[in-house]
């Protein structure tokens, strides 16, 4: 048996109760997936856990599609480290990707920052749609993969705007591929890690500086150049390995 679909609803929830689902939301249960009254589904709102429901009025063609709540499950899927990944701007569709795949791996926080070197810039018209599309990917993906508490999406204008943003991270790293060394033992615990990854180009040396200045320190990932897209990734799934998140 395949396991009932999840679903975001930013709103109070309790057992015993009905919902009315909003209309992305009902849209999608209705017409995506085909949904019918009755069928089970998983509901959460990022306030922990997650509630068990069965469809109301969703056969009909129009309206509005209701839930019953019927039971809750206080279950946690989130890493005990908190990761805050601090991703430099690149091409729409490689920002996607790392918010996506940041969510699936375990990440707590995803920050798109402006760097130097960047190919592709969010002017002020765009910032807030493209920010909207990457909550709405980050909502998905939490959906998909079980997570009951939304991960925060934000945009930096600068690289120092976003290094303020995670300066209350207990672990600093910028990855650069000539760094001396690589990540360091894990030590157990709850913990805050900030990971910063630099544009398709690398950063530039000031941009190591102030980041030094800020209290990073540089490491790289073995001896294979990685991807943009693919370093910060890696990086946080190896600290949740080391870590003891994956055994």
């Amino acid at each position: 048996m395949s396991p009932a679909p999840r679903f975001f609803v930013e709103e109070p929830l309790s057992v015993n109760t009905r919902v009315t689902l909003p209309a992305a939301v009902a849209h999608h249960a209705r017409t995506v997936l085909r949904l019918r009254e009755g069928d089970p589904v998983v509901l959460f709102n990022g306030l922990g856990g997650e509630y068990r429901a069965q469809l109301a009025g969703a056969a009909a063609a129009s309206g509005p599609v209701q839930a019953e709540v019927t039971g809750f499950d206080p279950i946690e899927r989130e890493p005990s480290p908190r990761i805050t990944l601090i991703q430099a701007q690149a091409a729409s569709d490689k920002i996607d990707w790392v918010v996506e795949k940041a969510v699936e791996v375990g990440v707590a926080r995803v920050i798109v920052t402006a760097a130097a070197r960047s190919t592709v810039r969010i002017d002020e018209s765009r910032a807030a749609r493209r920010l909207q599309h990457w909550r709405e990917l980050a909502i998905a993906a939490c959906c998909q993969c079980g997570r009951n508490r939304p991960v925060a999406v934000s945009i930096a204008k600068s690289l120092a705007d976003a290094l303020g943003q995670a300066r209350e991270a207990d672990f600093k790293w910028i990855l650069d591929p000539a760094a001396p060394r690589g990540l360091p033992p894990a030590r157990p615990g709850a913990h805050r890690v900030s990971l910063v990854v630099g544009p398709e180009g690398g950063f530039e040396p000031a941009e190591l500086q102030l980041a030094a200045q800020a209290g990073y320190e540089a490491i790289c990932l073995g001896p294979r150049i990685l991807r943009t897209e693919t370093a910060g990734l890696v990086a946080a799934a190896a600290w949740l390995a080391l870590s003891g998140e994956f055994s």
